[in-house]
């Protein structure tokens, strides 16, 4: 009897099993198809759903196929290639001479001296920007100038990241008399004038004898060594915050070297904000670069970079007033690469926000 009554217990406790997730799928049924996103698919959705952020993307990529890609398909004019197609030039001497008979008679002597550049061509089928002063491709010039201005901006950038991480890294991690130091020389960075500075250094580079199409690169590599200092503190705070967390403990508690701790654990947990950082600095930079170049620092003529392609008609008041096609092209590159990147920027920063729910 006993044996009966514990079978029918256990058909009604299964029944009413039964009976309870088919009733849960009834009501539930969504829950069937729940997909979990990994960490990186959630950033990624929450970027591209950005309008600003999808359109600083396009900016950019648009920027650097134009830049790298352009001069592959329109390769009918290098980047220092000049036309020499345009009008010919004489010279007009006048000849006097007596004949046999004692009359005087004079001629005009026309000699063909070359010709002249095809300076200040207007927009068409071989110059669709028309050409500079100097008879120059302005579309050609443009793309190999947004070589230079982009890869000059993203080397900094790195090179700014890499000292930032490390003396940061460094300061946050063991304190003391060491954070105290490299804070101190953050301070000294930052009081320092930039342009004031680099004019300084323009002059001894020039006194050096280094090449000009090399100029800016040195620049622009000093620059770096004095502004480093504000990643620096972004990381340093960082990583004063996350050093206290329970896995740092951990880690800690099972011997990881300093080194390990640093490069494993915490500077993973400071890359989001590094990467807000870099994309916003891109922008700082490539201003940078063309006010350098502005004001003469830059690449040399031949080697323009946008800024210098700006600077060559800054003085020429008949270009500026009657010749957009020659200063208007290089300027808007310039205001696309900054809003691109400073769009991309927010949007990095708002997709790595934790305390985003959308």
């Amino acid at each position: 009897m006993e044996t009966e009554e514990l079978k029918k217990e256990n058909e009604t406790v299964l029944d009413t099993a039964s009976e309870h997730a088919a009733a849960v799928e009834e009501t539930e049924p969504h829950e069937k198809n729940v997909r979990l996103m990994s960490p990186t698919q959630m950033v990624l959705r929450r970027f591209f759903r950005s309008k600003l952020s999808v359109v600083g993307l396009v900016m950019i990529v648009s920027l650097f196929l134009f830049c790298w890609l352009g001069p592959v398909v329109y390769n009918q004019w290098g980047q220092g290639d000049v036309d020499e197609t345009g009008k010919v030039e004489y010279t007009y001497s006048e000849v006097t001479y007596v004949d046999e008979n004692g009359e005087t008679h004079t001629f005009y002597q026309v000699v063909e001296t070359g010709k002249t550049v095809n300076s200040l061509a207007k927009p068409d089928g071989d110059h669709p920007l028309g050409t500079d002063k100097t008879g120059k491709d302005v579309l050609a010039r443009l793309m190999y100038g947004g070589r230079v201005s982009l890869a000059v901006s993203f080397l900094a950038v790195f090179i700014i990241t890499f000292f930032g991480v490390v003396f940061g890294g460094i300061a946050g991690y063991f304190g003391g008399w060491v954070d105290t130091v490299i804070m101190r020389i953050c301070d000294v960075l930052m009081c320092l004038p930039g342009f004031p500075i680099l004019l300084i250094v323009g002059t001894l580079i020039d006194s050096f004898g280094i090449k000009g199409q090399y100029k800016i690169y040195y620049l622009m590599a000093f620059l770096t060594l004095i502004s480093w200092s504000g990643t620096a503190r972004l990381v340093r705070g960082q990583i004063l915050s996350l050093r206290e967390q329970e896995y740092m403990v951990a880690a800690e508690a099972m011997g990881y070297s300093a080194t390990r701790k640093i490069a494993k654990h915490l500077i993973p947990n400071v890359m989001p904000q590094l990467i807000v950082s870099m994309s916003l600095s891109l922008g700082s930079m490539i201003l940078y670069e063309a006010s350098l170049s502005y004001l003469g620092l830059g690449a040399p003529e031949k080697y323009a970079a946008w800024g210098t392609m700006i600077n060559i008609v800054a003085e020429d008041q008949n270009i500026l007033q009657n010749y957009f096609n020659i200063w208007g092209p290089p300027g808007i590159c310039i205001i696309l690469a900054v809003l691109g990147f400073n769009f991309v920027g927010d949007g990095l920063r708002d997709a790595l926000d934790p305390k985003m729910r959308r």
